[in-house]
């Protein structure tokens, strides 16, 4: 077997008792399976599904062309690339950066690094985005080196908008006129406020392509020119997403890994195990955790369904790390609340071993002698996945053969299509996000935009001063 693999046999019953799914179960849903992947694939690549088409031509060819182009223009003269983005616009390239780049790649010389130093500014703490703006401005007084990338399809995204304004301001006060030399937009191609001010100004864009929503969106544009600015192998990135897709076209259950997990989070869900955990045994994959948070619980965390019958969906992600979580978070998930899937994910093999010498006479440490930390980081796996069988948890495993761009490329398209299924099983529109939108119209409200005034007056009656203050 080639690509990613999946081992589910700890969600069933054979292994774990009562908590697990009975095996049977899965011939008996074979038939609803199928036809749920029939429906995917007649709509793949349209309506809010046309993220499956993004690692297929045409779509495929037009993106890499567009993101190409400017990477030849600007990544050999730029020491410092700043993206400007929150949620989907931030995750996707964080994930791939810490997945794909060394840990310490902001550490190192330019001749050690395959581009320019990479800032996510995810979030507007004042303290946060003041210290990454003074560290650049030290080291790139004029801003000449430096390439600011505003990831916004409308625009009016408050943090993301107020970002821009700052960074804009510092470029136009240090370059004037060359300033729009040094900014690349990421937006609507065809309206929006963020597209009239590219236009007005002249910016440089890429495309927020039509019918991907911002958690979908890592392997368009959005996500593939940090990548590829700072030397990711974004066309390997694609492969592995394109040869994932092709797996989870196939109507057999036991044969598509999407499907699979989807069905197993769900109905694991409808028993009560409604707190999934995704724990990487790697730091590199760590990130992607934070991305599957956020595309399972925007996803699938919905009050009606698609007939409008109240049903509170959805089940909440949480992001652990192998081995550090084993010493906080596993004796919870062993003797706490039977409620929990745990996902893990491993690394087959590593580019990079680290010797455990035995120079070291000690006779309770003399089992060490002669290993390496990857063999006790498997070793550390391997027994956390046993104490949980043994405390009969629910748990699965998805194994990268190694950690490089086309796996990567096949994690992505692997949990999108899942989210896709789960979806479908929960009847939920897994595309629109309502909850999220009452904080953006409030905080509107509370800045003084015109049309917005009735949400300050909301706030304020909902929120009055309160007498449970110590």
């Amino acid at each position: 077997m080639t690509g990613l693999r999946l081992d589910y046999a700890n969600c069933l019953s054979d292994r774990i008792g009562e908590h697990g799914l009975d095996p049977n179960a899965i011939e008996h849903a074979a038939p609803r399976i199928a036809d749920l992947t029939h429906r995917l694939n007649d709509s793949k690549g349209t309506g809010w599904e046309r993220w499956r088409s993004l690692p297929f031509d045409p779509i495929r060819s037009e993106h890499i062309g567009a993101v190409n182009a400017l990477v030849t223009k600007l990544r050999d003269s730029t020491e410092h690339l700043i993206v400007l983005g929150i949620g989907g616009s931030a995750l996707g390239n964080i994930a791939l950066h810490a997945a794909l780049n060394p840990h310490t790649y902001n550490f190192l010389s330019r001749d050690q690094r395959n581009g320019p130093r990479l800032y996510v500014l995810d979030n507007i703490d004042p303290q946060f985005v003041g210290a990454t703006l003074d560290l650049v401005r030290r080291d790139d007084p004029s801003f000449k080196r430096t390439v600011v990338n505003v990831i916004s399809k409308s625009g009016e995204t408050a943090e993301t908008a107020s970002q821009f304004m700052v960074l804009r301001s510092m470029l136009n006060a240090a370059l004037g006129d060359s300033h729009r030399e040094h900014i690349v937009a990421i937006t609507d191609p065809r309206k929006g406020t963020m597209r009239e001010i590219c236009n007005a100004q002249g910016y440089a864009t890429l495309p927020v392509p039509d019918g991907v929503g911002g958690r979908f969106s890592v392997l368009s544009p959005v996500g593939l020119f940090s990548a590829a600015m700072t030397g990711i192998d974004i066309e390997a990135l694609l492969d592995g997403a394109a040869a994932m897709d092709e797996r989870c076209a196939n109507p057999a259950l036991t044969q598509n890994p999407a499907a699979m997990l989807a069905w197993l989070l769900i109905e694991l869900a409808r028993r009560g195990k409604t707190n999934h955990v995704l724990m990487p045994y790697c730091n590199a994959l760590y990130s992607l955790a934070d991305w599957f948070r956020q595309l399972w619980a925007e996803s699938l965390a919905k009050r009606v369904d698609l007939d409008g019958n109240e049903v509170f969906a959805g089940a909440t992600p949480i992001k652990a790390l192998g081995a550090t979580d084993q010493h906080s978070q596993i004796q919870l998930y062993r003797e706490g609340p039977n409620d929990k899937v745990i996902g893990f994910v491993d690394v087959e093999r590593f580019d990079t071993d680290v010797d455990i010498p035995s120079d070291l006479d000690v006779d309770n440490l003399s089992y060490l002698h002669g290993s390496t930390l990857g063999q006790l980081l498997s070793a550390e796996k391997r027994a956390t996945e046993f104490a949980l069988v043994e405390s009969q948890r629910p748990n699965f495993t998805i194994t990268f053969p190694k950690l490089d761009a086309y796996h990567v490329g096949q994690f992505i398209q692997l949990w999108e299509i899942a989210t896709a299924y789960a979806g479908l099983m929960l009847n939920i529109n897994t595309y629109d996000q309502p909850a999220v939108e009452t904080g953006k119209v409030a905080t509107f409200g509370l800045m003084g935009r015109a049309g917005y005034d009735e949400w300050q007056q909301k706030v304020s009656d909902r929120l009055s001063a309160s007498d449970r203050i110590i």
